[in-house]
This record gives C-alpha cells, structure tokens and sequence, in this order.
C-alpha cells in the first residue's frame, strides 16, 4: 500500500494535473539588478533585531572595554579585529535577506512554457499549485515568501528570507561571523572583568560601576547565546553542504535523484569555482562554474 506521499506524486506525474490553461502568463521582470524582500513582519522585525544586538556589542566593547584599556596597541588591535568580524557579519546578513534565495519564475506553467521543454514521450514535469510554477527537482514552495526556491534548505526569520540555491554562501558566513564575533565579545569581557577586579572600578570604565557591570553581563548574555546557536547553525550548514543534502531533505527523508559529489565540489558549488579569498568575502558573487542545473525535467 502506498503512503500519502506517494499517492500525491502519483497524482503530479498525470499530465491532466498541470492544466496549463489555469495559469495566467508570468509577471514581467524588471532586470535582475532588482533587489528581492520580503514583506514578512516577523522576518523584518527580527533582522532590525539583529542588526541592533550587533550595534549593541559594538558599543559596549568599544565605549566600555577598549577605550579604558591602559594600552593602546591593544585596543587599535582588538578594536580592528572586531569592527572587521562586525562590518563581514552585517554584510553578509544584508546579502543574504536581500539576494534571490533561487526562485522559480512565478506562473511559468503555462501551455506555451511546457511546449518550450520539448518534453518526450514518458518525460514529466512537476507543478506547484500554489504559485503555478513548474518546479525544478529538489524545489519546495515556501508559505511565507509565497515562492518555489530552488534547493531550498530553510526559511530563516533572522534573515527574512529563504537559504537556497543562490544566498546560501552568504547565510553560512553570517553564521560563521556571529560566531566568531560573539567569541570575541566573550574573551574581552572576560579580559575586562579581570582588569577591572584588580583595578578600581571607576577607573576601568567611563561608566559608573554599576552601569558597567550591567552593560558587560547583557553583553556577555547576548554573545553566549548567539555563540552557541551560529555555532551549530555553520557546523548543520556545512553538514548539508558536504553531503549535497538540504535540511528539508534531511527532514523529509527524501529520496536522492541527483548526482553524488565528493564534499568538496559540493563546497565548490555553493562558494564558488575555484577556491579563493572570496569564498569569505560577502562581496563577492560565487562563480558556480561548472555546477549542475537543476532540471525541470525528471
């Protein structure tokens, strides 16, 4: 007997269930140096959210820590180091919520776009109903960005916007950046708190004591909490990654019908070919080379 998910691929595969003639033409595209966002309250409040716990951390570690430092190398060095991690993590978070994650073309099943596949005798294609798009293998729709993505692995709220094919570089650098720009803010307020023990504690600070002790526990709340939640982020990312696999894939236990690589042609796909700088750089657009389309044929 088969499951409720093999009834409804059974379903797909008729060629009465594309019906081509209910889908309006697709909208027209007004260049691909359009920006995409979505319009999604959730997502937009919390991307103001993070870009505000970054300016947060920038404060108090600048304001707080590094000015009063006794030693100025310090401070230059730690203070560079720093800005840098936080200008790359907000780079690449604009980059991510404001690149096309790999959306289907909306509306394109339409009778003049299935004869332009010159499908053969036994050929099928895939419809979603929901936007009336002929979907590539491994697209999903998404509810909130009311699209099909291509290799889509998640809707993240953090980013406004899905990680798939075309964004995913730039949300797996977010991650690693948050990460290690939360480790940062860890060590120098670990530093700090050292230095202000044996000093006094109105001379560790342009603040009162108690102002700074409150400003150094948020901000040691807040890199602890987002240390450890983009730390397993990047490891889960670059997991799916290596194993060519997306996280809704993973979770619907799908069947694989696409190619296998070796992990790092995989790595090459997503950042770029060939291996350079640039894969950690936010500015620079991954050339995919040679990477394989997805077909919309199956």
């Amino acid at each position: 007997m088969k499951s409720p998910a093999h009834r409804t691929r059974d379903i797909e595969r008729q060629a009465g269930y594309l019906r081509p003639e209910h889908c309006a033409p697709p909208p027209l595209r007004y260049g691909s140096d359009t920006m995409w966002f979505i319009r999604d309250g959730c997502g937009i409040v919390c991307g103001v959210i993070t870009w505000f716990l970054v300016f947060y951390a920038e404060f108090v570690v600048v304001f707080v820590v590094l000015l009063p430092a006794k030693s100025v190398i310090y401070s230059l060095f730690n203070g560079l180091i720093f800005n840098a991690l936080g200008v790359l993590a907000l780079a690449s978070h604009a980059k991510a919520m404001c690149t096309d994650p790999g959306a289907v073309p909306k509306g394109n099943a339409t009778k003049e776009f299935i004869e332009s596949l010159q499908l053969k005798p036994g050929q099928v294609v895939y419809k979603c109903p929901k936007c009336c798009s002929i979907k590539p293998d491994r697209a999903h729709h998404c509810s909130v960005c009311k699209r099909c993505i291509k290799k889509m692995d998640h809707h993240c709220p953090w980013v406004n916007n899905c990680v798939g094919e075309s964004n995913q570089k730039y949300f797996v650098l977010f991650t690693m950046y948050i990460s290690l720009i939360s480790f940062h803010a860890l060590i120098l307020v670990a530093f700090h708190f050292v230095f202000c023990f044996e000093e006094d504690w109105t001379k560790c600070s342009n603040f009162s004591p108690p102002a700074t002790v409150i400003l150094l526990i948020l901000l040691c709340f807040e890199a602890l909490l987002f240390l450890i939640f983009t730390a397993v982020m990047f490891g889960t990312q670059v997991h799916s990654i290596c194993s060519d696999e997306t996280g809704i894939e993973q979770l619907k236990k799908e069947e694989r019908r696409w190619a296998k690589r070796s992990k790092w042609m995989n790595l090459k796909v997503v950042f770029g070919h060939p291996f350079s700088i640039a894969w950690l750089s936010p500015f620079a657009t991954p050339d995919h080379g040679k990477a394989d389309l997805y077909q919309y044929i199956v």
